[in-house]
């Protein structure tokens, strides 16, 4: 089994991976980002390297005698001015300037690349904790309608549409009219703006409609970036009068799903995972 760094960014992701690789017995090491990382993760073997500090990363990863690395967490596109790199950080940073000029998943793929180039193994969370993602089905007690078949598939459709663009990774729909679409402000501010649209295009708590999809984007690395939900996701949902959450079964991370599914059935909503569509 080998021993896993942790790239930890913000959000309970990292935490969650953290406390299952010490539950299963597999050892880790948690490498938190600077300013970024949540202090979830601090009761944990590890150490803080700065965004740009890739030799301190390199360095602490074969110290600890890690050949394996996953990233999680939330990490936001730096303003790359500001950043503080050291020497393999140097070499590196124009290269991955010139990736992300070509959107976000060129820009991971690159970072990837320096770890691989290092000669690290890259896993992506579902390979790293694979009970974390979604499962085929229904999570929870609820379960959507006939009424609900026609808004899944457009959300997905549009979901997809919009990944394939590299805009994001989330679509809501009501009644077949797309209410909003995701960018770089992330799914939890998408939800505050459908809740902030009028009752007359969306639903409202007691009279829920309406569908979250999320989706991976077809040409990004799946071992890093995999849409998320977690009972914020749901909390967002239910504020917007959304009947329900639906993604591809196996690719979508559910944090925390215990919590995820007490929330589903709290609010009334169904979350529900269905097969991947090749594009």
């Amino acid at each position: 089994m080998k021993k896993l760094g942790l790239i930890a960014g913000a959000g309970g992701l990292p935490a969650e991976i953290a406390d299952h690789c010490r539950q299963a017995g597999r050892p880790y090491f948690v490498v938190r980002l600077r300013g970024i990382a949540d202090d979830a993760t601090l009761g944990h073997p590890g150490a803080e390297v700065g965004l740009a500090e890739l030799g301190k990363c390199f360095k602490l990863l074969r110290r600890e005698g890690c050949e394996a690395v996953c990233f999680a967490g939330i990490v936001h596109r730096p303003d790359f001015t500001a950043l503080k790199p050291d020497m393999r950080g140097v070499a590196a940073l124009p290269g991955i300037v010139a990736a992300a000029r070509h959107g976000d998943d060129a820009l991971l793929r690159r970072i990837l690349d320096e770890f691989r180039k290092e000669g690290f193994v890259v896993e992506g969370v579902h390979e790293a904790v694979g009970a974390m993602t979604l499962p085929l089905g229904l999570l929870g007690r609820h379960a959507p309608g006939a009424a609900h078949t026609a808004d899944i598939a457009r959300a997905l459709d549009v979901a997809r549409e919009i990944g394939r663009l590299d805009v994001g990774q989330g679509a809501v729909v009501c009644d077949g009219l797309v209410l909003a679409v995701e960018a770089q402000e992330g799914t939890d501010s998408m939800l505050r703006r459908v809740a902030d649209l009028p009752t007359a295009i969306r639903g409202e708590p007691g009279r829920a409609k309406g569908v979250l999809a999320k989706a991976p984007k077809p040409i990004q690395e799946l071992k890093v970036d995999l849409p998320t939900i977690g009972v914020a996701t749901l909390r967002g949902a239910a504020r917007a009068g959304l009947a329900g959450v639906v993604g591809e079964a196996g690719r979508l991370l559910v944090v925390d799903r215990e919590a995820v599914i007490a929330a589903a059935d709290e609010y009334g909503l169904f979350v529900l995972g269905v097969e991947h569509k090749a594009p």
